[in-house]
């Protein structure tokens, strides 16, 4: 059985088994895909276990179980969520003095005083990623997948799929629409933006909830065209299926990064939690991350250890074509993108 096989699988039985029991001690709130073994290979060393893990495939939908009392011990936010959990009062500064490969970090992923401050550090940004299009080679021509508007291309209505996550489909709309910063959107901004996802919206077969779904999808045949994350890449990519991933539109295309956030009075153990992103942060966690999910690490030293033909592949290099960086912005907007996404989606 291949990892996409398997992963498949294991995205099945989420829905009947939202955790991964393990350590008592340690509960990691984390993206399903996340619990690969080279990531804690450290941790599973000293204390004989994989932490426990519980899941989510949305990052809205994962503050929400937590501000309604939901208890973990760490969490993997994006970082434009590192906000919502400040205001919150849910989250508390990492001591860095604990995390040797805190030096490490590239400075671009924490450049922003929601993250570092006089009160501390309060986000360990641990890996990021893209979000481009997927597309089946055998069946699209390159020439479709130039713009992003091939996903109001009436000739793929039906064979589309978009994420079920607002702050990507926002990407997705204001790089389409000519943004390429969403720090300071305007209502014009905001109303084209939401006009070209009602278009997109008639083309869509399925908003996936995660990479899984949606390589399943281009696998069977249903979905021809996808705003892909790395990882649905990777997997397909692990079976032989023709499988392109555009980066380089007209348009451009859009960046991520994500990281750990400690919870306050976390039910488990803090000695742990420092030893479980210790494992994550070491240089060798870096090729364990691109090989298994496609994602590059915030560790520079990791990525050094990662060669160029394998950053390639997995879609991690440098191009030329615009970049919406997915970085912190205003909570009043993602609330804005978020309730109109969700009457989008409904077909209001």
């Amino acid at each position: 059985m291949t990892r996409h096989s398997l992963l498949l699988a294991s995205a099945a039985l989420l829905c009947a088994a939202p955790a991964f029991a393990a350590d008592p001690d340690l509960l990691v709130f984390d993206w399903a895909g996340f619990e690969e073994e080279g990531l804690f290979a450290t941790y599973k060393e000293k204390h004989g276990d994989a932490p426990t893990y519980s899941f989510y495939g949305d990052d809205d939908e994962a503050f929400q179980k937590v501000a309604s009392g939901f208890k973990a011990d760490v969490a993997h936010p994006c970082s434009q969520m590192v906000g919502k959990y400040r205001d919150a009062g849910l989250i508390e500064p990492w001591d860095v003095s604990k995390i040797p490969e805190f030096a490490n970090i590239d400075p671009k992923f924490l450049d922003s005083p929601v993250f570092k401050d006089d009160a501390g550090v309060w986000y360990i940004p641990s890996d990021w990623g893209v979000t481009a299009i997927a597309y089946n080679t055998e069946e699209v021509p390159v020439e479709d997948v130039a713009s992003l508007q091939v996903f109001l291309d009436p000739k793929y209505e039906g064979r589309v799929s978009i994420p079920d996550s607002s702050d990507d489909v926002w990407a997705l709309a204001y790089l389409a629409t000519g943004v390429t910063d969403w720090t300071d959107i305007t209502d014009d901004q905001f109303a084209a933006a939401a006009e070209w996802l009602r278009k997109a919206h008639v083309n869509v077969r399925s908003y996936w909830a995660d990479p899984a779904e949606m390589s399943q999808l281009m696998a069977s045949g249903e979905v021809l065209v996808a705003w892909s994350w790395n990882d649905g890449v990777a997997y397909l990519q692990d079976d032989g299926f023709p499988v392109g991933f555009q980066r380089e539109t007209t348009e451009g295309s859009s960046t991520w990064f994500c990281g750990f956030v400690n919870f306050k009075d976390g039910p488990g153990s803090e000695d742990k939690v420092y030893d479980f992103v210790n494992s994550w942060m070491r240089p060798e966690a870096g090729p364990a991350l691109v090989d298994a999910i496609g994602y590059g690490h915030a560790n520079t030293t990791a990525m050094d250890l990662v060669d160029a033909e394998t950053l390639t592949t997995a879609g991690l290099t440098e191009i030329s074509a615009p970049i919406l960086a997915q970085t912190p912005n205003s909570t009043a907007q993602r609330e804005k993108q978020l309730a109109e996404f969700e009457k989008i989606k409904a077909g209001f």
